[in-house]
């Protein structure tokens, strides 16, 4: 995908337009904030500066879907709780396709305009800066399917009885408007209408569940934070169960019929690798978690949805440490921006490793000589801190090269400090996000005396394979 342009030029022209001619907001928009200025188009993320917005601040999406297979068409409401973070005369929101019928801000129509991936809304009145405000999009037509920079597809994934909406990085944007970056976290409610006999599964909490003229609403609640991309809605046949883990943690999970015998295997790791996880590396930091295992040609990829993480067919052990890891390392502890990834991958990573090295399977230190003594050139193209560009976000350096970083502390500190580390770093950004640099000061404090230089200069943001294991 090529790096998109900004398009102030075209957006400042409709918001003019329309203050002067007044036809869409019905008054001046002052509302006695005298400089108000929009809100900017994206965050200028690294790779993705068309994600996110500026402006304001997401504490609480309130979504309602309405969804036929048959038709693929989809009817939206979003409300949108935000707070402002500066006086916004407008702001923008993200969403892909689709038909906006309306935006009303505090109950009072708005302005909108659209171009590309942007809805800018001018609302009845400029937003004071701290100001908490609701606004709220009707919106409507046949979800697209995106294409990632590495030819990988998601957003809106028609299914062989349904469909999935699938957000990493940027696809969520394909079925709701939001603030798209993972910089801003929020909660969620999500109301699904679909056919009698379909189930339609999320995040969080199902709440609500009840069949009117033929359709049949689920309503889900995700009481904890939750970026953009992690959010899921996946519409089908499932055989839904619930059993409880760790502490009496709720398992909610729904497998396709098809993968029946396979998925309730799976299902039936669950609580034990919880438990592994909690014991390594802290407490779970959501309300409930599973999964939600689909057809293996629904997607090309699985995906740490939170809470219940998504899988493409039946997965194995390795695929299940891996995603329900992510819990901790990426869904609760977000990355600040993308650049920020190999704070994901390479903890969820690691945690295969660790795993194996758990139940008699190679120790952490043989994996890591493995890579190290490959002859896969691959994993050397890049740093784990700065991948090459968005194609190359999920490629090797940040997945197995960043599981090595993590490895090289662990052999600096020792054990009991590293696990100190790796539980510390999730309890104290439990629910929020960090950067790369927070997590290096973060190591930097928790070991003082020890010299971490090389470890950064070489393993982390070094170009190439070091010269020393």
């Amino acid at each position: 995908m090529s790096r998109p342009t900004r398009r102030f030029p075209a957006r400042l022209a409709v918001v003019l337009a329309l203050a002067l001619t007044g036809t869409a907001c019905g008054g001046s928009g002052g509302g006695g904030v005298v400089h108000a200025t929009p809100g900017s188009a994206g965050v200028h993320d690294p790779y993705f500066p068309k994600a996110g917005n500026g402006g304001y601040d997401v504490s609480h999406y309130a979504l309602t879907l309405d969804y036929t297979p048959d038709t693929r068409r989809l009817t939206g409401r979003a409300v949108i709780t935000a707070r402002a973070t500066q006086d916004l005369s407008a702001f923008d929101l993200d969403l892909a396709g689709l038909h906006v019928d309306s935006v009303t801000v505090e109950g009072r129509k708005a302005a909108f305009s659209r171009a590309g991936q942007e809805l800018t809304v001018r609302p009845h009145d400029a937003l004071a800066k701290g100001e908490t405000y609701r606004t709220t999009v009707r919106y409507s037509g046949v979800p697209r399917t995106l294409t990632d920079p590495d030819d990988s597809e998601e957003g809106w994934l028609p299914t062989a009885d349904g469909a999935v909406g699938l957000g990493e990085p940027v696809g969520s944007m394909a079925w709701f408007p939001c603030d798209n970056h993972p910089s801003d976290k929020a909660t969620y409610d999500l109301t699904v209408t679909v056919p009698e006999g379909l189930q339609a599964v999320s995040n969080g909490e199902l709440t609500e569940q009840h069949t009117e003229h033929g359709r049949t609403a689920y309503t889900w609640h995700t009481p904890q934070p939750m970026a953009s991309y992690l959010a899921t809605v996946d519409i089908g046949h499932f055989t839904i169960s619930r059993t409880t883990g760790p502490h009496g943690l709720p398992i909610v999970s729904a497998v396709d019929p098809t993968q029946a015998e396979a998925g309730k295997k799976a299902v039936a790791k669950i609580s034990d690798i919880i438990g592994w996880e909690e014991y390594n590396f802290g407490p779970f930091p959501f309300s409930s978690t599973g999964a939600i295992i689909d057809r293996p040609h629904d997607s090309g990829f699985a995906l740490e949805t939170q809470n219940r993480p998504f899988f493409h067919g039946a997965p194995d052990t390795a695929h299940l440490v891996h995603e329900l890891a992510h819990e901790w390392y990426g869904d609760s502890v977000t990355p600040k921006s993308w650049r920020d990834m190999w704070l994901n991958e390479g903890f969820a990573t690691y945690a295969e490793w660790l795993y194996d090295e758990d139940h008699g399977g190679d120790t952490a230190q043989q994996i890591f000589m493995d890579y190290y003594k490959g002859d896969d050139e691959s994993i050397w193209a890049f740093p784990p801190a700065k991948p090459s560009s968005a194609a190359h976000i999920s490629d090797s350096p940040v997945y197995e090269r960043g599981a090595m970083v993590l490895h090289k502390i662990r052999q600096k500190v020792g054990d009991d400090t590293f696990y100190d580390i790796i539980q510390g770093w999730a309890a104290a950004h439990r629910h929020g996000t960090a950067s790369t640099a927070d997590f290096t000061a973060y190591v930097e404090k928790a070991a003082p005396g020890k010299d971490f230089k090389e470890i950064w200069k070489d393993w982390l943001y070094g170009d190439g394979k070091p010269d020393h294991p």
